[in-house]
């Protein structure tokens, strides 16, 4: 695929002298169809394609913008030799990282040993499916001509970036918390990129949040007043919350919500990054299994720290009109009546629903990944956004569902002395009191409309964390 690039275009050698200059002249006439002097998104998409060369959706906009530094939506000759030479230091800098025997060639091992040095394991097998995508001559060897036809035309500009594509990443936020926190390089960390990811990670929350707040408020009346007995509706549900509170009050709770996410994305990425030095076996190297005990250990700290405010959560989202005037009233009224225990209600469900969604979640969304790598990593390891997306959904998704029984549970024993003539019961009280009065099918109460804010809440995280990300310049 590559070979029409490196006939017709470049040279053996590193394209930065003079014969560099020559070849990316006749480039830039090749792309520059209409003469204008300038190469803009669709010559440069269609120059490309012609070529035979594959580039991401988004690539060529990305390039262009990047390029761009008099920003008339084209790049002249100055502009596109500048762009590519820049880029093609930082790609011969990440050659040099993944080539650990100095040997001119980046082999599948070298390959996996470069991801697993960042926190991403791989089987042999896999490397060597990323290694194919790349490879133009068939030796299962990368040289650098080959490494830089790939990606010469893709703005991923180092190691991270690369492998960034299966990461599984923190953007996607369904209103739940138990997730493995994101991996950080040590790049990340001394460039301060970390904390402008978990700010763009955190706002992509606070917005999906809230705009699914009516749909996650649904799911706690449900699973609080829902029975055999007294069957509530969707439809049925919001009627009665907008009689009794008007539409405001379908975003009861939402605050204490939205406001709970900083404080656990700092300390679930604080006691992450501690557990995996206690864990890890060898220095720096993390393993699957060490990053699943570190996560869920990170998870169960973060949860216990801010335990009391999911806890204010539950009460101010079923409040009626005029019970709480707030978060501080809530809190006051709380401690008052039922003393300092009554914040970690439902404390011991909650910490045990960590393990079954953050192990599905994450054995799920590698199936998945290793699934789709082994269909259709033929041209490229980037599945794209869609598949991303759809993985995350999914293996999140299918966390949810293991953990939903313990998820209603704490519910129930968090809003217990809210509700009129309720007797304080233990998690097994609970449960048996569910299955006896509703069956198995009791404990997923509510699970329709926690379903039904799945699509909206991802696709409104993706978005606001891209914008987030542009913002902030960790992507132009």
């Amino acid at each position: 695929m590559y070979q029409a690039l490196r006939k017709f275009v470049f040279t053996d050698s590193h394209c930065l002298g003079e014969d560099g200059m020559k070849t990316y002249e006749d480039l830039f006439e090749k792309l520059d169809t209409n003469k204008d002097g300038k190469v803009d998104v669709s010559e440069l998409k269609e120059g490309l394609k012609a070529m035979g060369i594959a580039f991401d959706k988004g690539a060529a906009q990305k390039i262009v913008s990047s390029g761009d530094s008099d920003k008339d939506a084209g790049l002249d000759f100055n502009e596109f030799s500048r762009y590519l030479k820049e880029h093609e230091k930082k790609l011969m800098l990440t050659f040099k990282s993944l080539d650990k025997n100095n040997d001119g060639r980046i082999d599948s091992m070298e390959i996996k040993q470069s991801l697993a040095d960042i926190g991403v394991d791989i089987s042999k097998e896999e490397a060597e499916k990323i290694l194919s995508s790349i490879d133009a001559d068939g030796t299962m060897t990368l040289d650098w001509n080959e490494w830089r036809d790939h990606f010469l035309f893709n703005p991923a500009t180092n190691l991270q970036e690369i492998i960034r594509y299966w990461k599984h990443s923190t953007v996607l936020d369904i209103g739940d918390s138990l997730s493995i926190p994101d991996e950080f390089t040590e790049e990340e960390k001394v460039t301060g990129m970390w904390w402008r990811q978990l700010l763009s990670g955190a706002m992509a929350g606070a917005v999906s949040r809230t705009g699914t707040a009516p749909l996650d408020r649904m799911k706690v009346f449900m699973q609080v007043h829902s029975s055999k007995s007294n069957k509530i509706s969707i439809v049925g549900g919001f009627k009665l919350m907008l009689d009794e509170g008007g539409a405001t009050s379908l975003w009861r709770g939402n605050g204490v919500n939205v406001l709970k996410i900083a404080p656990e994305t700092a300390i679930k990425f604080m006691a992450y990054e501690q557990y995996k030095k206690l864990l890890s076996s060898d220095s720096g190297k993390v393993r699957t299994h060490e990053r699943f005990v570190a996560g869920s250990l990170a998870g169960a700290t973060a949860q216990t720290v801010i335990y009391p405010m999911e806890v204010m959560k539950t009460r101010l989202t079923l409040r009626k009109t005029g019970q709480y005037s707030g978060m501080f009233d809530c809190a006051k009224k709380i401690l008052k009546k039922e003393g300092v225990k009554a914040f970690y209600k439902g404390y011991i469900p909650n910490i045990l629903g960590i393990i079954p969604y953050a192990g599905i979640d994450l054995a799920v969304y590698e199936s998945l990944k290793n699934a789709w790598l082994a269909r259709y990593a033929k041209d490229t390891a980037n599945p794209g956004v869609l598949v991303l997306l759809g993985c995350g959904t999914i293996s999140s998704t299918c966390g949810q569902l293991a953990s939903y029984p313990l998820a209603l549970v704490r519910t129930r024993m968090q809003a217990q002395a809210s509700l009129e003539g309720s007797e304080p019961m233990s998690m097994s009280q609970v449960f048996k009191n569910i299955v006896k009065k509703d069956g198995v099918f009791g404990l997923y109460r509510g699970i329709l409309p926690n379903f039904m804010k799945v699509i909206p809440a991802v696709s409104i995280s993706y978005v606001v964390y891209e914008y987030m990300r542009t913002a902030l310049g960790i992507s132009k």
